[in-house]
């Protein structure tokens, strides 16, 4: 697609919103902070991880030992029929590189006529069982199966070379996914190039191998996702349920369609066959059984294809039909799909906003969406992007998405639902939505009305410029919310705003959501003061500052041991500077916050101004920890002074609180389970199900 109009228009309003943004940031937050900003939004992306691939070193036959327990909780059942030099290049993979998890390997001999016989015995910890007569492929898996002691089976053909870490991603795909029943690897020739990406199976019964050929990295190919089948060079299935659907149909013998079956079982039984990518094998096809369907072994291929199609001729009735090219439209066919674009990829453990954001697409993998995310910059932010791969969520990014009105025109077809976050990023999409997805629901998240906080920072500092600054962002919000179907907005505060300042529009609440994490350490265990909030975001910079400066020393002349922790991404040297104060302790980004929010006694919200709602606060009572906060943090959080947290505004109110609460083991204990009573109802995953099935799925 050459360069358009919609691509000139498109990068004129992204230029704008840039230029509006810039101006914004040197107001409220000066030219070091901007620029610090600035770098952050342009820096370098993290080159997309292509691992290299893993092969043992050539030698000769010696010796060794594989991975072997006597509680196994995997099984990895390898049928072998001759080619001994695969069989060892194997076992040598799985020895150099045990996995995490306590296994048994199981080498199951078809009657080969080579020194296989000769050479298994000689492998410590290997169970080695060689069948009296050769009987295919299938006969040999059941085999390794009736002797499997582990919780899971593993299904690995003896042609393949396991990379580190496959074994164990696998597994935790069952543990993330307990509606998993079937798990297959992302299987990959030995140039790095993609095999197979899970299987597509045909109304007429043929199969396609999703993805041959391709770049593994493409986001197409680089999520979890539901697969027709996987295949039996490399896959993973609970041993209970193998057993209950009868193990590898022995009508398809001595070999092919028995995967491709066994997943259609699995399926029938009201289990998930997932393809995950994180499990990367290495297969050198038709080392075995060759690749020619005229002959031997492989032209079973064409035969059971037939069986197939006879036995699961009902369920067929809704695959695609043979004609259909493999497209992500096609798969998710049966799906609400969902596009959602952000500045960029969420850090749920950097920001609440990104939590939020992230949780809701877990909600929507639940209630049965096919979720995609573009972030609007377009680069993979690592392991940040792979986490979402890991849930399940289609994410584009460069070098494979186009320029976006190209990459909407061929995608936009397939998307039922855009949810466009921010008024910066939505300005710039709402045109090119309008246009390649007309028919599609445009749900502008605000995250926070932007201008409501922007006003309210103008009225701290008395600064008419920042004054007419909001005046334009609330006119450019209120474009956005009437050009949108739906607008959701994380407070009711807002939502009865909106209804003064838009009251055509329709306007959603979808809060911030938490997991409860419950109540950690006790009040005895607990000691000392913690904010935590990224400082990016300028209400918090005010806060952080207005309480080091007026209220601590009010508390240290009470409480003269208590130390306070102030934790978040990015702080500026006005808040770094802080850290010299008696008992203030600037710790910038921390990458595990459990232990503060499990170990500190009184968590702060001294917030002067902003908007929406103060994931700080959420974060802090879904931990069992209390919190003093201000009336503008805890604005539309549905709490309540002295029930669920304690509200004071001015320097010597909230010192005499934050003292009180600290000492009262009483009132601590008591404002920790009403907060958790608080996340519970209003802040949870479970809370927002419902308006999470009215905004996209009515």
């Amino acid at each position: 697609m050459s360069f358009s109009l919609s691509d000139a228009r498109f990068l004129f309003h992204r230029a704008l919103g840039l230029f509006r943004r810039g101006l914004a940031s040197l107001r409220t937050r000066g030219w070091r902070s901007s620029w610090e900003r600035v770098k952050f939004q342009f820096r370098r992306a993290p080159r997309i991880r292509r691992q290299s691939l893993y092969f043992p070193a050539e030698a000769a036959l010696a010796p060794f030992a594989v991975p072997a327990s006597d509680t196994p909780r995997a099984s990895i059942v390898i049928p072998v029929y001759g080619q001994l030099a695969h069989t060892v290049n194997c076992l040598r993979a799985l020895a150099a590189h045990p996995p995490q998890a306590a296994c048994e390997v199981i080498v199951v001999d078809d009657g080969s006529p080579d020194q296989t016989a000769q050479w298994m015995p000689q492998i410590a910890g290997l169970r080695y069982h060689r069948r009296a007569h050769n009987g295919g492929f299938i006969a040999a898996c059941n085999d390794g199966a009736a002797m499997a002691e582990g919780e899971y089976l593993v299904f690995l053909n003896n042609d393949t070379i396991p990379q580190p870490g496959w074994l164990d991603a696998l597994l935790s795909t069952f543990a993330s996914h307990p509606e998993a029943g079937l798990v297959g690897a992302q299987l990959l020739y030995p140039d790095g190039r993609l095999q197979e990406a899970g299987g597509v199976v045909f109304a007429d019964g043929s199969a396609w191998n999703y993805g041959r050929l391709e770049a593994p990295e493409d986001p197409r190919f680089a999520s979890l996702r539901d697969a027709d089948y996987c295949s039996g060079a490399a896959l993973a299935i609970p041993r209970d349920l193998f057993q209950a659907v009868g193990g590898f149909d022995t009508r398809y013998a001595p070999a092919y369609y028995e995967d491709t079956d066994l997943a259609f079982s699995v399926r029938a039984r009201g289990r998930r066959v997932l393809y995950q990518p994180a499990a990367r094998v290495v297969h050198l096809e038709g080392i075995t059984s060759g690749t020619d369907t005229h002959s031997g072994i492989k032209a079973y291929q064409v035969r059971n294809r037939e069986i197939f199609a006879q036995k699961w001729r009902e369920r067929l009735r809704t695959q695609p039909g043979s004609d259909q090219i493999p497209t992500p439209s096609v798969l998710h066919r049966g799906q609400r799909q969902v596009l959602l674009i952000d500045a960029l990829t969420p850090q749920p453990d950097r920001d609440s906003g990104s939590l939020r954001l992230v949780n809701l697409m877990r909600l929507l993998l639940q209630e049965g969406a096919h979720v995609v995310f573009v972030p609007a910059l377009g680069r993979h932010d690592g392991a940040y992007t792979e986490s979402l791969q890991r849930l399940g969520i289609e994410v584009w990014y460069a070098p494979f998405r186009r320029r976006f009105p190209a990459w909407l025109h061929e995608h936009g077809a397939r998307f039922d639902t855009v949810v466009l976050c921010r008024h910066y990023v939505a300005s710039e999409f709402v045109p090119l939505v309008r246009r390649h997805l007309p028919a599609a629901r445009i749900v502008f998240d605000t995250i926070d009305l932007h201008y409501l906080r922007e006003t309210r920072g103008a009225d701290i500092d008395g600064d008419s410029a920042l004054r007419l600054a909001a005046l334009k962002t609330r006119r450019r919000e209120l474009a956005l919310i009437e050009a949108s179907d739906i607008t959701l907005v994380v407070s009711t505060a807002e939502q009865a705003l909106l209804a003064k300042d838009a009251p055509q529009a329709r306007v959603e609440v979808l809060s911030n959501l938490h997991e409860i994490a419950g109540g950690g350490q006790p009040f005895a265990q607990r000691r000392d003061l913690v904010f935590v909030g990224g400082f990016r975001h300028p209400p918090n910079v005010d806060a952080v500052r207005w309480f080091v400066d007026a209220v601590f020393p009010l508390i240290r002349a009470q409480l003269p041991e208590v130390e306070f922790y102030c934790i978040g991404s990015d702080p500026p040297a006005p808040v770094a500077a802080l850290g010299q104060r008696p008992g203030v302790r600037i710790h910038g980004y921390v990458p595990d916050i459990a232990p503060y929010m499990d170990g500190c006694r009184v968590a702060l919200a001294p917030l002067r101004f902003g908007a929406g709602v103060k994931g700080k606060i959420n974060l802090s009572m879904a931990h069992g920890q209390p919190v003093v906060a201000t009336s503008c943090a805890v604005e539309g959080m549905h709490l309540r002074d002295g029930w669920d947290v304690l509200v004071a505004d001015d320097p010597a109110a909230y010192a005499a609180a934050v003292v009180d609460l600290y000492r009262d083991e009483a009132r601590w204990n008591r404002l920790a389970a009403n907060g958790l009573d608080n996340v519970r109802h209003h802040f949870s995953l479970e809370a927002a199900r419902a308006t999470v099935r009215r905004v996209f799925f009515a």
